[in-house]
């Protein structure tokens, strides 16, 4: 489930606890609500959580490599132009 999923759930959480009258013999709707909104927000920061570990392990996507060019004198090595 998604962020949107949470969202979602949140929302119809609230719409159930605060905009509704109705009467189910059986089922008290607010509680349900209630639960409703529990659960989305409990998926909303988890998916924050892991959201934010992915942002701060992901490796950088370029690598940069350094060679040095110099040129020591008397190592015995050629640069590969002819010196």
């Amino acid at each position: 489930m998604g962020l949107g999923g949470c969202i979602i759930l949140i929302a119809v959480g609230a719409i159930l606890t605060f905009a509704t009258d109705w009467d189910m013999q059986g089922v008290n709707l607010d509680l349900v609500g209630v639960i409703l909104m529990i659960v989305g927000l409990i998926g909303v920061t988890t998916f924050s959580s892991i959201a934010r570990r992915r942002r701060v392990l992901m490796p950088p996507s370029t690598t940069v490599i350094e060679e040095d060019r110099t040129r020591r004198s008397g190592d015995g090595y050629s640069n590969g132009y002819g010196a």
